[in-house]
């Protein structure tokens, strides 16, 4: 058993959206190196897109599924109380192991579940040593899929979750620079009538499932409001009119 108050190192490995071949090498390495990998699973128990993903570089022996209510927004006494019981349990990991890596799709500090792990087992066990190995965004996935340029020049970049309503992603369209939204899929007819209201929908795009067999990639402009996928991604670039280096 190793000692917990010394050399414990709890690390969020980044494992990209979707797609295996886009985990990094560093990522794959530290998969590897850890004595378990932990993945989050929801309460339903199917296989999400981290565990399919670290299965591709570490055997099923070694990896540890710990439930976590991910799918839970309006019930904070239920999503408190699987964020607590997933701490104790990478904290009882931590106890019997000198390394355990938690796989998180995208990055582990845009958006994910780890940054709540981390706080979590920072309470549990204090002189635990906390790392991250960054990964590929969808936003970055599904600009190269689509052709879209995030930036140019001076513009800004703004990456706005549309759980946090449509009204807040109509504020970053109405400004300038690129817009990027995440989990809007439930709330997609919102965000077309967004998009056209600022002069966004030509120009934007849309993505699902990066990398996976029933991926999609479309123009916005095909969105007819019906819902999508909960973990859609949308790229609005603004309008570039200035020719090459025009934002320079």
């Amino acid at each position: 058993m190793p000692d917990v108050m010394s050399s414990s190192r709890l690390i969020g490995v980044g494992v990209g959206p979707g797609d295996p071949e886009l985990v990094t090498v560093k990522g794959v390495n530290a998969l590897r190196a850890a004595d378990v990998v932990v993945v989050p699973v929801m309460d339903t128990g199917e296989r999400g897109r981290a565990e399919a993903t670290v299965l591709h570089y570490v055997g099923a022996e070694k990896v540890v599924r710990v439930v976590f209510a991910l799918n839970e927004r309006s019930d904070r006494g239920r999503r408190e109380a699987a964020w607590d019981a997933a701490g104790a349990r990478v904290a009882e990991l931590l106890r019997e192991h000198g390394a355990v890596a938690f796989a998180t799709i995208g990055d582990p500090n845009v958006y994910s579940t780890f940054t709540y792990l981390a706080q979590t087992i920072a309470e549990l066990v204090p002189d635990v040593v906390v790392e991250t190995v960054p990964g590929i965004t969808a936003m970055q996935d599904l600009a190269a899929r689509s052709g879209a340029v995030l930036t140019e020049g001076t513009e800004p970049l703004t990456l706005v979750p549309v759980t946090a309503g449509a009204e807040v992603l109509k504020e970053a369209l109405s400004g300038a620079g690129t817009v990027v939204a995440y989990k809007f899929g439930r709330q997609a007819g919102e965000v077309v009538a967004a998009l056209r209201e600022t002069g966004r929908l030509d120009d934007a795009v849309w993505g699902a499932a990066l990398g996976l067999a029933e991926e999609s990639v479309r123009p916005a402009a095909e969105l007819d409001g019906s819902p999508l996928p909960y973990l859609s991604t949308l790229i609005a670039p603004p309008r570039r009119d200035g020719g090459r280096g025009g934002k320079l």
